[in-house]
């Protein structure tokens, strides 16, 4: 699970490391990731949240993407500019 690891070390959060590698967590996993599973990996809060935040900036694939584009498509129909 080195990929894992070298993501949570790129964001300052390594310590999570071998709980994510101990629960099979790998960088295809995160797009799918709640609030409540890193809760259940014992996530701080705040980290917590910047994982959720980071997460959304790196390429996503699969269904979290389709959800994100289909947000985003919603959001923007709805502004008027």
């Amino acid at each position: 699970m080195k990929g894992i690891a070298e993501w949570l070390a790129s964001i300052g959060l390594e310590e999570y490391a071998q709980r994510f590698a101990d629960n099979a967590v790998d960088l295809s996993v995160v797009p799918d990731l709640t609030e409540q599973d890193l809760k259940d990996l014992g996530v701080l809060l705040g980290h917590r949240r910047k994982m959720l935040e980071l997460r959304v900036l790196r390429p996503t694939s699969g269904r979290a993407a389709k959800h994100r584009d289909e947000l985003a498509r919603q959001f923007n129909s709805r502004c008027t500019y």
